[in-house]
């Protein structure tokens, strides 16, 4: 099911990877992973993964075995104003649903 966020600005492999990455920034990935979370096929994501490091967007935080593993760079600025958004579009109306009725 396509979320708001991918509906608001694409569909494509970038938007999917930006939006697994965010709803998982507090953890870290392997590429295998990532691919398998944002539902593209790894040759794809290797065909777009040096844009992410480049732009900051990702960064190296540990290698278990062959992989290693990346995580979203909260410190990057674009990311933070990406990450914001998403929280926008997809978090802030979750919780607006989630108002509880206590009845004594």
């Amino acid at each position: 099911m396509e979320s708001i966020f991918t509906k608001a600005i694409g569909d494509t492999p970038k938007i999917k990877v930006l939006e697994f990455l965010i709803e998982g920034r507090e953890l870290d990935y392997s590429i295998s992973d990532i691919a398998e979370g944002a539902e593209i096929g790894r040759t794809t994501l290797f065909r777009i993964w040096d844009d992410f490091i480049e732009l900051g967007l990702v960064k190296p935080t540990r290698i278990i075995g062959n992989a290693k593993l990346y995580k979203l760079n909260l410190e990057n600025a674009f990311v933070r104003k990406i990450v914001e958004m998403f929280d926008t579009l997809v978090i802030e109306p979750l919780n607006k649903k989630k108002k509880v009725v206590v009845r004594g």
